[in-house]
């Protein structure tokens, strides 16, 4: 990389690659799959022009990209990887051993639906359903963010306060294949804030034999479950720390776990995470001239979920919609809307919501199908009779 920043057109896909490549992993392992086959395959291609110094390892399925960076972070590197959808489910057993063995690394889910009906295409089904996994999870709005975000993902995974891995979750082909504006900062900058890794908190090595994940009796096992849990509280004041400090560095800033689009004014809000954020900041604007005081809220991190920065967003408001790109199985909602739901739960005074769904499949939300979710909104708050109706973007 140049000293100096780069203005490039670039695919989410390679923003999270370029990410990666600035941020030194020592072993990348990784398998294709759709709709992320491209940022492993970019990484290969730097690694072969000498471009980064890291090792490729060219595995046989997911499972093996998980395990080969497991047993790599273990032994005291930084490592990456990057997946989508069946291949996110085909790595679960070594993707939830390594969040509760406490190993810091970062990887990049491509979102996609889950198959059956078989597709390939876009949706949040895959992230949110690992949700619970014990890793942290942002979604990105847009390529800039991706870059960013696996950048600062392994300064928050290798604090010592949190010690967890991160996924970059961003929307497929909607992020991942299209071509953005992207500022690429200089290596030279992307040192100054990540600073060389050194793994202090467990390393294999010969002369000072250890045992990894041995059969653990219950006296024990609550004991990792609650330091786990604390970790990821931790992590909620420390994604306002790294976000603070690479504004310093970079010059951009996201707001931390959560952020807001004319909130301030507003009664009603739309509730987004990941690429359709960037389509409701127009129809807001469009809904405000069209007399509607409505505000926007990004949630950024769905897992340490900010339960409490949602609620002071929240609360006094009138009503309040939640654009899910997921389902949540046997509640007729999206994933985020039960979120969201339980967080404000216990304010003092009730909040009229409306759970809403689209973008399944690849399908699109467009400006128009947001103002006449806003409208029937508007139109929920001032008739809600108790009765939970899902909105569906058809």
């Amino acid at each position: 990389m140049d000293k100096k920043n780069k203005i490039v057109a670039i695919s989410g896909n390679k923003s999270a690659a370029i990410g990666a490549a600035l941020s030194k992993p020592d072993l990348i392992a990784a398998y294709p799959i759709t709709p992320q086959s491209s940022v492993v395959e970019a990484l290969a291609d730097m690694i072969a022009k000498g471009e980064i110094d890291s090792t490729m390892v060219h595995v046989e399925s997911e499972h093996s990209a998980m395990s080969v960076v497991q047993g790599a972070t273990v032994a005291g590197g930084r490592t990456f990887t990057a997946t989508s959808a069946q291949g996110l489910a085909l790595m679960f057993e070594p993707y939830f051993r390594m969040s509760t063995l406490r190993l810091p690394m970062v990887m990049a889910i491509a979102t996609r639906e889950m198959t059956s009906p078989e597709t390939v295409w876009s949706g949040q089904q895959d992230a949110v359903t690992v949700r619970d996994a014990g890793w942290i999870q942002v979604f990105a709005e847009n390529n800039q963010e991706i870059l960013d975000m696996v950048i600062q993902g392994y300064k928050l995974a290798e604090h010592k306060a949190v010690l967890l891995p991160v996924n970059v979750c961003y929307d497929g082909f909607y992020l991942s294949h299209l071509t953005e504006r992207v500022e690429i900062p200089s290596q030279e900058l992307a040192d100054e804030f990540l600073g060389s890794y050194s793994c202090n908190h467990v390393t294999l090595d010969p002369d000072k034999p250890m045992a990894v994940d041995p059969l653990t009796s219950s006296e024990i096992l609550w004991r990792y479950r609650k330091s786990h849990l604390e970790a990821m509280q931790n992590a909620l004041e420390v994604i306002d720390e790294v976000d603070i400090e690479f504004d310093k560095v970079f010059g951009r800033k996201y707001g931390g776990a959560i952020d807001t689009y004319k909130i301030d004014d507003a009664e009603l809000v739309i509730v987004t995470m990941g690429a359709t954020t960037g389509t409701a900041r127009v129809a807001v604007d469009k809904a405000i001239e069209m007399g509607y005081k409505i505000g926007l809220l990004k949630v950024r991190f769905l897992r340490p979920f900010p339960s409490q920065r949602i609620k002071e967003v929240l609360n006094g408001k009138k009503a309040y919609a939640v654009i899910d790109k997921s389902v949540s199985f046997g509640w007729n909602t999206g994933v985020l809307y039960n979120e969201i739901k339980s967080a404000v739960s216990d304010l003092d005074r009730a909040i009229t919501s409306m759970p809403a769904i689209g973008g399944l499949g690849g399908a699109d939300i467009s400006v128009d199908m947001l103002l006449d979710c806003i409208k029937k909104l508007d139109e929920e708050s001032k008739n809600y009779n108790g009765q939970l109706a899902t909105y569906w973007f058809e």
